[in-house]
């Protein structure tokens, strides 16, 4: 029985297409025999298997497969990525890591009897609270808990229903539970996840991981945009929150924080290693899309039609860019006029296409534009049907290549070792 826990470092990996998965992989395993045990996490939302018309058990399938064919024998697990109580069902079978994404009922309040119950349940932290490691303190009186509780309690609560028909459903087997929420409009306060979380033992959701809103921006693919000092203060504090949380609420000791959007946020990862290690706390990391813009890379790099695939998904994604680009439009920042025009793209060889899309600051082709856009115009690939799953097969090689060395030297390198 392999073994099910989460450990103290794990990284979600997306797989838009279900292809890539020993590539992944591989980036593990070269982490594990540097000294850095990582557990892998494959994630893939509800929105994404709508847009590519796949299935769950596909990415079940791929990852078991991937583990079987690498002998991986530590923990790895399959996330229903950002699921609420409308989708969870599909993810039910074939998931064993569970984000719940609980932002849209943040602000919703809860009954007035729970509220009640919850103030009640707090009362003891009323006065001066001191959480351990932050210089701080916070004075919290009646009209600030139920301040936090009429903003965050119902949220809380419906991460609950979604935990316990989850819970119902895999009939005692082992699943993480994740709670979102980081697409809000602003950064929670440590005095309010200490109570976010301890809102979820009192309501007996046993998180893992807990996703919250960071300032800046977290755009797909691309670096963070913001104040770097500001990120290093509330991650920090943040990491304290969770430390005392855990004893506080008899939380595991193994809960810790959940940065969303993580991919490619390289100027964040000198602070984010830093913190962990100085506080010897955990941390999951979740990515995506990079690896389907490897996959376009490699495409590129491998020449003949897999470079006109490559420039046929950049000319679709232009001229779709208000439909593609609408659903991602608080992830993303385009400027538009930075685009080239197709002519331009079509006279590229596969080095120069593979350039200007490959996250690499010190090169003066890289264009966060153009990846950005491509980035959300996975649906064109889907669309192509067999050509490009077939391109894929085809020069599997080279886009291996690609996937495995972005994740292990540019993410898993920079926070790890």
């Amino acid at each position: 029985m392999r073994n099910n826990k989460l450990g103290k470092y794990s990284f979600g990996v997306g797989d838009r297409f279900a292809h890539q998965a020993e590539a992944q992989l591989n980036a593990f395993q070269k982490a594990k025999s540097r000294g850095a045990d990582i557990t892998p996490v494959w994630n893939k939302s509800y929105r994404e298997h709508t847009i590519i018309k796949s299935k769950p058990e596909q990415t079940r399938q791929e990852a078991d497969k991937a583990v079987k064919q690498l002998n991986w024998e530590s923990a790895y697990f399959v996330d229903a990525d950002h699921v609420n109580a409308g989708s969870v069902g599909f993810f039910l079978d074939s998931s064993d890591f569970f984000t719940l994404d609980v932002a849209d009922f943040i602000g919703t309040e809860a009954a007035a009897d729970d509220i009640s119950a919850f103030i009640s349940a707090n009362r003891e932290y009323l006065g001066t609270l001191k959480i351990p490691e932050i210089k701080e303190t916070f004075d919290v009186d009646e009209t600030r808990l139920t301040a936090i509780a009429l903003k965050y309690l119902n949220a809380v609560m419906e991460a609950g229903k979604t935990y316990r028909r989850i819970k119902s459903e895999k009939k005692g087997s082992n699943f993480i539970v994740e709670v979102s929420m980081d697409e809000t409009d602003r950064p929670q306060s440590p005095l309010e996840i200490f109570f976010i979380l301890s809102a979820l033992r009192w309501d007996g959701v046993p998180v893992d991981t807990l996703a919250p809103k960071f300032s800046g921006r977290f755009n797909k693919g691309v670096d963070y945009v913001g104040d770097l000092e500001l990120f290093r203060k509330e991650f920090e504090q943040d990491l304290a929150v969770i430390s005392f949380a855990i004893s506080e609420f008899a939380f595991s000791p193994e809960l810790k924080l959940s940065i969303h959007s993580g991919s490619d946020k390289f100027s964040l990862y000198p602070v984010i290693k830093q913190a962990i290690n100085r506080a010897g706390t955990g941390l999951h990391i979740k990515t995506a899309g990079t690896t389907w813009l490897e996959e376009l890379i490699g495409l590129a790099l491998a020449g003949g039609d897999g470079l006109q695939i490559a420039q046929e998904i950049y000319r679709r994604a232009l001229e779709r860019y208000e439909e593609l680009c609408s659903p991602y439009a608080t992830v993303i920042d385009i400027n538009k006029s930075n685009l080239p025009p197709v002519e331009t793209v079509n006279s590229w060889p596969g080095v120069k296409f593979a350039s200007v899309l490959r996250h690499d600051q010190s090169s003066a082709d890289y264009n966060p534009d153009v990846r950005q856009l491509l980035h959300v115009g996975y649906k064109i690939a889907a669309e192509m049907g067999d050509q490009f799953l077939h391109a894929l097969k085809t020069y599997e090689d080279t886009i291996a290549e690609q996937v495995t060395t972005n994740i292990f030297e540019r993410h898993m390198k920079p926070l790890y070792l």
